[in-house]
């Protein structure tokens, strides 16, 4: 199977054999760095090989569609509920420059007691089973030979339930997870002993398989009263999981920080952000660094969540983070959009690819507050860690409350998360090993008897039962479905007419689910203005609405209103009448042209027409217009009799007309067009020159048939009318 960029993923092809299929790889994967790379004229420093197919920034059009790819591997979170959805806005991501996706799982997972099976449909996440991993991942090997770079697969090894999805991770090519034993025991309440044992364990396959593991640590900033008063005991926590891990046998280049800015404005944000992160770097700089949005002041504002990340990156920028992750608004509307995912990695690409190589051009000081701060912090917490081993270490300052405090250390104000050694979920579950405990399996932690059976196996002793799971993947069992009324399949016949048909609705996180979203602003407060934005949308036929954003112009004069509803139809796009879109060469193409064979036009709004203001868009250079190209362009005004405007291209001998006509009562607006062509053809040089009309009420085809070469309507910008010109030129001159 191989995708076709103009072809939509085929699910149900995905789906067959699924019980048979390997993944092509295993281990993380980290961008190729390419100095000095040229890309249209512009010499890039800090940037990563091209993608082989990709969507540009928007405004790439006005450098030949180029895209460099920053040097830090960018990440998005994509998980809505229902799998095979998540698989097309993984391929969307892709094409936009994320190379790191990550899949959340639902909160409850953490608490399962065991690997998960069946495909349950969830809410906010995905509970993360063999069946969903490896259709994620065989889809994540087609997209990344179409993008032409490889994609790491992401998700978490957490709760008491980690050994097992580990080994189910390491079997089914997952490349990256989350995995801290501190998590479990601060956040969800794990046995201390438990977590830690489960941790080695899960560490040992996972460096096994190459997945490169990203600690929990940025929690303690969504969950501490005062985010920024946690800096010192997150360096603590860090360096917990990073010398358990290595100690366990990770590999230090597969170990990552999650580093999180601890505040975001309206604090000062750079002034408290950056000396922590330059703290980190120098702290920690054996590991790589993961940088993440704070999601603990996300509201549902996409605007300040967009500056938030922003700021953000340049922190990224200044510290060298190696893997940047891209929070959406999703996090404050608990709405997991298509839209968000592909904004904020173009959100993430625009930002670094605009700093590129500004390391080159500035410093960060050596003396001053900066330096002053961060060293501050790394003897907070190297007094933190003192402290903590004088109360007997980890276990012990977890039961006195030493973490997730909100005084910033040393001071306490004795609110940290309390938990308790001998309880917990599963607690009293550890148990000592026999002396002649023996495991027949590869990558297994701790004390394992193989010399009873042979001494040259201690480096395998799966070859004792010729191969475990890891080394023969045949012996898996894989679990289709457990649930008859939810499941893939299910879900896939109940949209089955989205997929085979040409019937279309709108969407924003599952195939056909038809929400739209309506901006409005009231002028009235706040409350009034929700109230009204929720009948406005019944109003308007829309089902399920609700206000998902509301925003205070003034407390009395304006409100603004974000809904969100269901439209109650779908449309069929063979019904559809597409107009044909204007041709569009490139700035070069069309500068090229008119440099070698001139062009010049005559333009005017004609008849009794006073409006100029859409002819001198398409004419100034300062709104795009054609004279940027090198056109030579004869304005006459307004209110210009079709005589006066034939004769001045008769004796400009220009190429082309360009006539304006707003004005549509009467249609005055054909009628003009039809008696250009007609004057043209009086006075004899209808053959030999281009003539062009546009206004807003203007319909391209209908305008063609008043004679004219070509009509244009709203939204015409100068590069369309350059465009056609240079075409309709060649055309006359016969021209290749």
């Amino acid at each position: 199977m191989k995708l076709k960029p103009n072809e939509k993923l085929d699910i149900r092809e995905l789906l067959k054999d699924i019980k048979d299929y390997r993944p092509k790889r295993r281990g993380w994967v980290w961008r190729n760095h390419v100095p000095n790379l040229n890309m249209n004229g512009y010499t890039y420093r800090e940037v990563s090989t091209p993608l082989k197919n990709n969507i540009p920034l928007p405004a790439a059009k006005y450098f030949n569609q180029i895209d460099p790819q920053p040097l830090p591997v960018i990440t998005t979170e994509i998980a809505s509920g229902r799998f095979e959805d998540d698989i097309r806005r993984m391929r969307m991501a892709a094409w936009h420059g994320a190379d790191h996706i990550m899949v959340i799982r639902t909160a409850g997972q953490s608490h399962f007691d065991g690997l998960i099976e069946g495909t349950p449909q969830g809410v906010g996440g995905i509970p993360v089973t063999r069946k969903q991993v490896r259709l994620q991942r065989k889809a994540l090997d087609l997209i990344e030979e179409e993008v032409g770079r490889p994609i790491n697969y992401h998700s978490y090894v957490s709760g008491v339930a980690g050994p097992d999805i580990a080994v189910m991770f390491a079997e089914e090519g997952v490349n990256g997870a989350h995995q801290d034993p501190q998590y479990n025991v601060l956040y969800r309440n794990i046995n201390m002993v438990r977590s830690f044992v489960d941790a080695a364990e899960s560490k040992k396959v996972m460096a096994w398989a190459d997945i490169l593991q990203i600690d929990g640590a940025h929690n303690a900033n969504a969950t501490a009263r005062d985010a920024w008063k946690v800096m010192p005991e997150l360096f603590v926590q860090h360096a917990i999981n990073c010398a358990f891990s290595t100690k366990v046998g990770m590999k230090k280049e597969n170990i990552a920080l999650s580093t999180v800015p601890p505040t975001a404005s309206p604090a000062p944000d750079l002034r408290i952000n950056l000396p922590y992160a330059v703290a980190l770097r120098e702290f920690f700089s054996e590991y790589k660094m993961r940088a993440q949005m704070n999601t603990k002041y996300m509201e549902s504002s996409t605007r300040e969540a967009t500056v938030t990340h922003v700021l953000n990156l340049l922190i990224s920028k200044l510290t060298s983070a190696d893997i940047q992750s891209t929070i959406t608004p999703d996090e404050g509307r608990n709405v997991p959009w298509h839209m968000y995912n592909v904004e904020a990695c173009d959100t993430a690409k625009q930002a670094l690819i605009g700093m590129d190589g500004l390391m080159d051009m500035i410093e960060l000081k050596d003396e001053g507050y900066l330096r002053e701060k961060s060293r501050e912090l790394k003897e907070r917490a190297i007094l933190f860690f003192e402290e903590m081993l004088e109360n007997g270490g980890y276990f012990n300052a977890v039961e006195k409350g030493f973490f997730i405090d909100s005084g910033i250390y040393p001071e306490r104000n004795g609110d940290g998360i309390v938990r308790n050694m001998e309880g917990g979920v599963s607690a009293n579950s550890v148990y000592q090993r026999d002396e002649d405990y023996f495991a027949p399996v590869t990558a297994h932690f701790g004390y394992n008897n193989i010399s009873q059976y042979d001494d040259e196996l201690l480096d395998n002793p799966s070859k004792l039962i010729d191969g475990s799971t890891f080394e023969k993947p045949e012996k898996i069992v894989f679990i289709d479905e457990l649930d008859e009324d939810d499941n893939v399949y299910k879900r896939l016949d109940e949209t089955e007419k989205y997929r085979l048909t040409s019937f279309v609705k709108p969407e924003v996180e599952w195939l056909a689910d038809g929400v739209v979203v309506v901006d409005l602003v009231f002028p009235t407060d706040k409350r009034h203005a929700e109230v009204c934005a929720l009948e406005i949308g019944k109003r308007m036929n829309l089902t399920d609405v609700e206000v998902i954003h509301r925003e205070v112009l003034h407390l009395s004069e304006g409100t603004r209103i974000q809904l969100k509803g269901k439209v109650p139809f779908d449309i069929d796009l063979s019904s559809l009448t597409i107009p044909e879109e204007p041709e569009e060469l490139s700035d070069d193409e069309i500068r090229n042209y008119v440099k070698d064979k001139g062009l010049k036009v005559v333009a005017a709004t004609v008849g009794e027409d006073e409006h100029s203001v859409g002819m001198r868009e398409i004419i100034d250079i300062k709104h795009g217009g054609i004279e940027k190209y090198g056109i030579d362009c004869v304005y006459l005004g307004t209110s210009v009799p079709i005589e006066k405007l034939v004769d001045a291209a008769i004796e400009t001998n220009a190429d082309a007309i360009l006539a304006s006509t707003i004005i549509s009562h009467d249609e005055i607006h054909y009628k003009n067009m039809k008696k250009l062509h007609e004057v043209a053809i009086e006075k004899g040089i209808r053959d030999e020159v281009i003539i062009i009309c546009g206004g807003t009420q203007v319909s391209p085809d209908y305008a063609k048939k008043q004679g004219i070469d070509a009509g244009f309507g709203r939204g015409t910008k100068g590069v369309h009318v350059a465009s056609f010109l240079v075409k309709r030129k060649q055309e006359m001159l016969h021209e290749d």
